[in-house]
């Protein structure tokens, strides 16, 4: 169990939990864990989202960096995929991005990337552990002409805008789009910077909310978490689409013109079959974790597609994409994966994919998505004692009703037991056709699993 990381990097209260000196630490660790087989100074990249504590943690970020020996460019105010981006473009070392994603403003993180722009693996992970608690720490310090240097680069913002005008300048050109206008919610956060850059680069008519961040407004009643805002405003305004980030720009959920949410999974559909019909779509698979709905399966299936399913987490959907060669990729969530663009989920990057087939096609974003019918799912938590988190597995009658209610769906409903890597609970998720009956299941089987596992 790592004691710091968790399925997105760290994250915690800044400056009580998130402390500068923690990060200090995971900055000095870090810097050798990710640059020890290299035979020169690394060179660092720090991002960071629009929180109150972001130059606080940075500044402790870059002087562990700087104490390692390792040179630092400070990107300011920047999306997590344009640090990954920049990473593998400037041929970096490694890069890290401070931030908390849809988290509230209090809380900040740190997620370290590779000098191939990708999250680095569990391993990684552990071993940075495994120095910022020993007494190797205080050997990783640089003397003398050897201590690190930095600069602060934001102006390296306008090589990510440039990146999505080489992919979708040409082509936007040629579509009609004069009574396409989509609202853009930026959630106060990293794409507040940069999301109106990129679309008026890009012609396309646009209104910007939530894009006023004070260090404290970060995702508050806003953006991907909270989309009742932008449902309200693309229907008065007479949107042809409604988009949303997160608070560092990883994901995107969208808003069709009737005001219905579009997420990640209907997303995930909607082009991968545009992807099929222009043949990009490599290995013709899509891949998903095991929280997507049954109703993507039911579409990949029903349209000759390899649905491949993960762990929860956008690392191992990118690491199974890496393994066998796919290229698309995503969660429910909107952390969606073009692995042909960006080894990392970007939500400027699938509002865009999205946009590009809706003008192609010519058609609303209502009536792209009905290729998928999503089922309803129901999620009912079950507190356990926290040693008997994995025993469900080898109860007998807790196996046994899951697999009288398997039987029951057969083949149009599903059980999901999932034990929470952080809390004392068993998440029991449901899904199938009649909302009410699941619920009623999924609330019957969490109290059995309370009963049998306390």
């Amino acid at each position: 169990m790592r004691k710091y990381f968790g399925t997105d990097g760290i994250r915690r209260i800044a400056n009580t939990e998130l402390s500068p000196a923690l990060v200090y630490r995971v900055a000095k660790a870090g810097a050798y864990a990710l640059s020890k087989h290299t035979d020169h100074m690394p060179t660092i990249l720090i991002g960071r989202d629009t929180r109150i504590s972001g130059t606080l943690i940075e500044s402790a970020m870059t002087a562990g960096f700087l104490s390692y020996g390792a040179n630092v460019k400070s990107l300011g105010v920047i999306p997590t995929p344009a640090v990954a981006y920049l990473t593998k473009k400037l041929k970096a070392d490694a890069s890290v991005v401070i931030s908390a994603s849809h988290n509230t403003y209090e809380f900040n993180g740190v997620k370290y990337f590779s000098n191939k722009g990708m999250k680095i693996p569990d391993e990684i992970e552990e071993e940075i552990e495994e120095i910022m608690d020993s007494d190797k720490l205080d050997d990783l310090t640089a003397v003398n002409d050897k201590i690190g240097t930095s600069e602060v680069r934001t102006d390296l913002l306008d090589e990510y805008v440039y990146f999505f005008r080489k992919i979708f300048e040409e082509e936007f050109e040629n579509f009609d789009s004069e009574n396409f206008v989509v609202a853009i919610d930026t959630a106060n956060g990293a794409t507040s910077v940069v999301a109106d850059k990129v679309f008026t680069a890009l012609g396309i008519r646009h209104y910007i909310m939530n894009n006023t961040p004070n260090g404290v407004n970060i995702n508050e009643n806003c953006g991907s978490t909270h989309l009742d805002m932008l449902k309200k405003y693309v229907v008065e305004n007479k949107c042809s689409l409604g988009i949303a980030y997160d608070g560092d720009g990883d994901r995107c959920l969208a808003v069709d013109e009737k005001g219905n949410e579009v997420d990640g999974d209907k997303i995930l559909a909607i082009v991968s079959n545009y992807m099929k019909e222009k043949s990009t779509l490599k290995n013709n698979a899509v891949v998903a974790t095991v929280m997507s709905n049954l109703g993507l399966r039911k579409y990949a299936e029903g349209n000759g597609l390899n649905f491949v399913q993960t762990k929860v987490g956008d690392r191992y959907v990118l690491e199974e994409m890496l393994k066998n060669g796919y290229n698309i990729g995503g969660e429910q969530s909107g952390h969606i994966i073009f692995l042909d663009y960006n080894p990392t989920g970007d939500g400027i990057l699938t509002s865009l994919m999205l946009i590009r087939v809706m003008l192609e096609k010519k058609k609303k974003v209502s009536e792209l998505a009905q290729i998928i019918k999503m089922y309803p799912q129901v999620l009912v938590n079950a507190k356990v004692s926290s040693d008997k988190k994995d025993n469900y597995k080898d109860d007998v009658e807790i196996k046994q009703e899951i697999e009288n209610l398997e039987k029951e769906f057969s083949g149009n409903g599903r059980v999901l037991i999932r034990p929470s890597g952080t809390e004392p609970l068993i998440r029991v998720m449901i899904e199938g056709e009649d909302q009410e009956y699941i619920k009623e299941k999924a609330e019957k089987l969490a109290k059995l699993i309370e009963q049998k596992l306390n």
